[in-house]
């Protein structure tokens, strides 16, 4: 994914909370066993590797919140994104942000989710 795309917005998870409850898509761009791990029910998962084969999959009518980890992977997505047209903000502080300020998210299968 080219690195020359400006740096996105950002929202902290009540502020990503509040655009997913409005009509925002979340999406997830950690690896396979981190989603397994603990995801937000109803997010997208594409990980990052693969965003430029599937950014395709995403709807374009739709503001998206990306999340990672720590934010640092969802910036390069949102950055990406962004660039491509997409309306594109990063989760400061991704999951780890977002499980601190108590907002929901669960593992495999409907178990309690962790933070991998």
């Amino acid at each position: 994914m080219p690195g020359s795309a400006p740096a996105p917005d950002e929202v902290s998870p009540e502020e990503a909370d509040g655009l997913i409850r409005a009509g925002a898509l979340l999406l997830d761009v950690r690896e396979d066993y981190e989603w397994d791990a603990g995801h937000v029910a109803g997010a997208v998962h594409i990980p990052l590797g693969q965003m430029t084969e599937r950014a395709g999959e995403l709807p374009g009518s739709r503001q998206v919140v990306v999340v990672c980890r720590s934010g640092v992977r969802s910036a390069q997505a949102a950055a990406f994104l962004t660039g491509s047209g997409v309306e594109a903000v990063n989760l400061a502080g991704g999951m780890r942000a977002w499980a601190a300020a108590g907002l929901p998210f669960e593992g495999a299968n409907g178990a309690p989710g962790v933070v991998a």
